[in-house]
């Protein structure tokens, strides 16, 4: 194969996977048109059975027409047979033997306008099943499209809600860590603080009850027992509330 040929075929080749690529992008917009153009079809094979049926029923109405005609023309030949006028009688009898030819003629006419009209009610019937059918499953078709479109929707927002939550996890992490820097500096300027006004020093004075003016909870204790048991306690020499002195 040349070079030209081997382009050729190259050039072939791209433009059909192009032209296939966008069929399969508008395969639904495509569908819905050939079922508009079916439907189109099909409203013209409905006007053409119409139009069949009129004219089958018109043929109809002029053979029963003829009918009636030779049903007349066979009684006045009887009477002019009866009254003798055979010239007479032999036209009309022609006249009924040209309606016979008509009816023999147009019968069979009749009868094919029948079985195509049959033909194309049957026809008709089947394309409509199959559009219908076509047409719930372009439906069932649209509505797959719609819940894969959403769900590819929620997982590109679900990825991207997990890549907002993990960059506010981080964002919160290092607020986190600056804070705790900031009151890790905080508490050693507080140190620092307290140690060049003594605050330090006279915290561990007090904890240790060396500090004046500082009472722990034993203390209080002690304090509390020592005057209730001098309450209660008489002096020597001294009566008891109650008691008599001697006289």
């Amino acid at each position: 194969m040349s070079m030209l040929s081997k382009l050729s075929a190259l050039f072939r080749g791209t433009a059909h996977e192009a032209g296939q690529s966008v069929v399969d992008a508008n395969a639904l917009k495509i569908l819905d048109q050939e079922i508009r153009d079916a439907d189109t079809a099909q409203g013209k094979a409905r006007d053409d059975l119409a139009g069949l049926v009129a004219r089958r029923r018109m043929a109809e109405s002029e053979m029963a027409s003829f009918r009636d005609q030779i049903g007349k023309y066979e009684s006045s030949t009887r009477a002019a047979l009866g009254q003798g006028k055979t010239d007479l009688a032999r036209e009309v009898a022609g006249r009924i033997a040209e309606l016979e030819s008509q009816i023999s003629e147009r019968e069979p006419v009749i009868e094919n306008m029948k079985a195509a009209e049959a033909r194309l009610r049957t026809a008709i019937a089947s394309t409509d099943q199959k559009i219908e059918t076509l047409r719930r499953e372009i439906d069932i078709v649209k509505v797959n499209e719609s819940v894969q479109r959403a769900q590819t929707s929620v997982a590109l927002q679900s990825a991207g809600a997990h890549s907002r939550i993990g960059s506010a996890a981080d964002s919160l992490q290092r607020i986190k860590q600056r804070q705790a820097v900031q009151e890790e500096r905080l508490r050693v300027g507080q140190e620092f603080e307290d140690k060049r006004t003594g605050a330090d020093l006279d915290a561990k004075l007090k904890e240790a009850g060396i500090l004046p003016g500082h009472s722990s909870a034993d203390d209080v204790l002690a304090r509390l027992t020592a005057q209730d048991v001098t309450v209660v306690t008489p002096r020597i020499g001294q009566s008891t509330p109650g008691e008599k002195e001697p006289g």
